[in-house]
Order: structure tokens, then C-alpha cells, then sequence
């Protein structure tokens, strides 16, 4: 079973996002553009009900960690993102150079 500290996060293709979800209900997520071997992450949201717990922050560190291991670079368009990629800096790495 899943709950607030063991959430379940995917990529899903097909959508062009990664969801985070808990108890199997969707709480957040990241929509993005694949592009070569880019991925441009757009859009960061959580479920309202879900704010506050650090889910934007898990599923942030997933979709870069995802990136990375898949060889891509990573275009921050979302503001989120970008904010958490400057509050982490050891991130940096899989940014795309503009």
C-alpha cells in the first residue's frame, strides 16, 4: 500500500509527464517536451490538497535523476524547477547549456 512517504512516481510517455501519486491518486506532476536529447520540463504542479509535504521536491530530484540516467540534457522552463535545480546545485549537471 501507498501513502504520504512512499509515493509511486512514473514516467508516463504517452502523456509527456511524470506523476506522482499516492494511495494510487494523482498528487503532482511534471509536464515536459522530449526533443532529441533534450527534455524541456515545463510544468510542475501539486495537488492542492497536496501541498506543502515536499512532493514537488520528489518528483523534481525523479525527473532529473531520470534525465541523467537517460542520457539527456534538461531545458528548466518550469519555474520550479529552475528554483530547485539553483537550491541544489549538485543538479546542475544534466542542465542544457543555452
Amino acid at each position: 500500500m501507498t501513502n504520504d512517504s512512499n509515493p509511486e512516481i512514473a514516467d508516463h510517455p504517452e502523456r509527456h509527464r511524470y506523476e506522482l501519486a499516492l494511495g494510487g491518486k494523482a498528487a503532482a506532476h511534471i509536464d515536459y517536451r522530449l526533443r532529441g536529447d533534450t527534455i524541456d520540463l515545463i510544468h510542475t504542479e501539486v495537488v492542492p490538497a497536496h501541498e506543502g509535504k515536499g512532493l514537488g521536491s520528489q518528483i523534481a530530484r525523479y525527473a532529473l535523476d531520470d534525465a541523467r540516467s537517460r542520457g539527456l540534457k534538461v531545458i528548466a522552463s518550469c519555474s520550479y524547477i529552475a528554483g530547485y535545480v539553483r537550491k541544489h546545485p549538485e543538479q546542475g549537471d544534466v542542465l542544457a547549456q543555452r
